[in-house]
């Protein structure tokens, strides 16, 4: 089960800021985040493909499903959040210092981004028409390729905040919304 880092603590403040309506987070883990947006919104969902994590919130009375990204997902949200599997699997300071964690935790992918690409080809069903999505990643994860990834399923975005994390990492949250 993923717990809250540095980056929900980045993405958490965003979600207290923009929450509202009826709000869907994709990979909730432990929860964190959903609670930020009960803060500000009574209807919260989240989904996760970890079957500790949907346990671990629904014994917290978190609303958690198991699904993989949207495949057990229902119905249309306001704000959709993703604090997605962002590392390339690739990248050799994972060797060196995640041995024993899931790689669903925080792997994204061979490069990275492909969590994310598969993310933005379902989002638009899921998304009412003038919802909006509070996504965080890695420079790690390749910040052009994510950001074309976001262009070509037709959508813009709005850079909240670009934070450096150690020496060689930057951790970027975007908040997206349909070209209009």
């Amino acid at each position: 089960m993923y717990e809250a880092g540095e980056d929900s603590f980045l993405i958490g403040k965003y979600i207290k800021k923009f929450s509202k309506g009826k709000v869907l987070e994709i990979g909730c883990g432990s929860g964190y985040l959903m609670e930020i947006a009960l803060s500000k919104t009574k209807n919260v969902k989240g989904v996760d493909i970890d079957k500790e994590s949907v346990e671990f919130c629904r014994k917290k009375g978190l609303d958690v499903s198991y699904s993989d990204l949207f495949s057990n997902v229902k119905g249309k949200f306001d704000v959709i959040i993703f604090n997605p599997p962002y590392l390339p699997q690739e990248e050799p300071f994972l060797k060196r210092n995640v041995r024993e964690r899931k790689n669903l935790d925080i792997i994204g992918g061979k490069r990275g981004y492909e969590v994310i690409e598969r993310f933005f080809k379902d989002v638009k069903d899921f998304l009412k028409e003038k919802g909006e999505i509070l996504i965080l990643f890695s420079s790690l994860t390749n910040k052009e390729k994510v950001d074309s990834i976001i262009k070509e399923n037709n959508f813009k975005f709005e850079l909240l905040e670009e934070k450096s994390v150690g020496l060689m990492e930057k951790l970027y949250v975007y908040r997206c919304y349909r070209k209009r």
